[in-house]
């Protein structure tokens, strides 16, 4: 039952820069999509119906303790590989992936999803392990937690939310306490390992688990010009994106009036790519606000998870954090050509049915532990 005195705690900066940026995002969002469909309001319309579908989740998200979802550690964690692998059988296919479910009236994202319910399930993990991960045996069962679904989305192939899923691991199992070294220490193993790999799969032929054309993305970041087609092929994105954003200037060029965006040379400007369309049209100066209201929203998650009343409420906390953070680093890093281009959307921005499902009732978690940093004394 949710009470009223509750919302004394309610971090009101927190809100207001979601709400900032939800509302930005659906700005850009018609200019990037105005010449993709006959209505210039078509996606804009409905990503509006999916925040507000989103609100009512977060809401029902709001009105339930945090910690009575400690009881459903085990059905969300099944329910979680059910989907993932759904996908697999059943599921629908496009532009070479094979991510969702057709339920009609809706392409669901499986993955999407995931990402939410593994902060949740990690968290009921790592809440039971405090003050056990500090040797690499400690940690080789939360890898494994989450190693399986994990693989389930590798093969859909979705190399970009498996990325996600690793940052939200480490950032949690730094929240839970962890040995930092540690940590630092498999992180850049795991970067060298990954440079390893690559340099024997394109000099000596070794399998990967990944689309021949996920690694070439993963190296033709260094030079899009040198993708064996003139920067036509998988370098074709990262260049029209330079372009967008540095034709963009101080102040932009101004709604609707991007040539890369309007005449439609920019690919998946209203999704992936959305990040090239603040920098061409609204320039230097305002996509710098538009950060700082992203740095805002998660500084006020950082302060949320610090006063949260329990380490329950802090690793759900610094989990969805960890999330937000890995998504709006890398799809800027993608979009500027200094990362690799794996399709991870911008939060709040790219237009995406599940993605905001997802990142609403992920907002909703923050809000309860938030909400209820302090028990009620009668």
């Amino acid at each position: 039952m949710f009470e009223r005195r509750l919302w004394r705690n309610l971090d009101y900066y927190f809100v207001g820069g979601v709400i900032a940026l939800l509302a930005i995002g659906l700005v850009v969002l018609n200019s990037a999509s105005a010449n993709v469909m006959p209505d210039p309001y078509y996606f804009v319309k409905k990503q509006l119906i999916w925040i507000l579908f989103g609100l009512v989740g977060l809401v029902a998200v709001l009105s339930i303790d945090y910690e009575q979802l400690k009881h459903y550690h085990l059905p969300l964690y099944v329910l979680n590989i059910i989907m993932l692998a759904a996908v697999a059988l059943v599921g629908h296919e496009a532009k070479g992936a094979q991510r969702w479910i057709n339920l009609g009236f809706f392409l669901l994202q499986p993955s999407e999803f995931a990402k939410t319910i593994t902060v949740i399930t990690l968290a009921c993990f790592l809440d039971k392990r405090q003050g056990k991960l500090n040797c690499w045996q400690d940690l080789v069962v939360p890898f494994l937690y989450v190693a399986v679904p994990l693989v389930l989305i590798l093969k859909q192939p979705d190399l970009g939310t498996a990325l996600v899923l690793l940052a939200i691991l480490f950032g949690m199992l730094y929240v839970s306490g962890a040995n930092w070294k540690l940590l630092l220490m498999i992180f850049g193993g795991g970067l060298l390992l990954t440079g390893l790999a690559l340099f024997a799969h394109f000099h000596f032929g070794l399998p990967l688990p990944l689309q021949d054309y996920q690694m070439r993305r993963l190296v033709v970041f260094l030079n899009p010009y040198n993708d064996g087609k003139g920067g036509t092929g998988e370098g074709y994105h990262v260049i029209q994106s330079q372009i967008a954003i540095g034709s963009g200037g101080w102040w932009g060029v101004g709604l609707h009036q991007g040539s890369q965006v309007q005449l439609n040379f920019l690919p998946e400007a209203h999704t992936d790519f959305i990040f090239s369309v603040v920098g061409e049209e609204l320039g230097f100066v305002r996509t710098v606000g538009i950060i700082a209201l992203y740095f805002l929203v998660l500084y006020r998650m950082i302060r949320i998870a610090g006063q949260a009343k329990d380490m329950f409420g802090a690793l759900l906390v610094g989990g969805v954090a960890s999330m937000f953070a890995f998504h709006i680093l890398v799809n800027v890093g993608m979009t500027t050509g200094i990362m690799p281009v794996t399709g991870i959307p911008l939060p709040l921005f790219s237009y995406g049915g599940s993605a905001m499902l997802a990142n609403m009732l992920a907002l909703g978690l923050v809000l309860n532990v938030n909400l209820r940093r302090q028990k009620i004394l009668f």
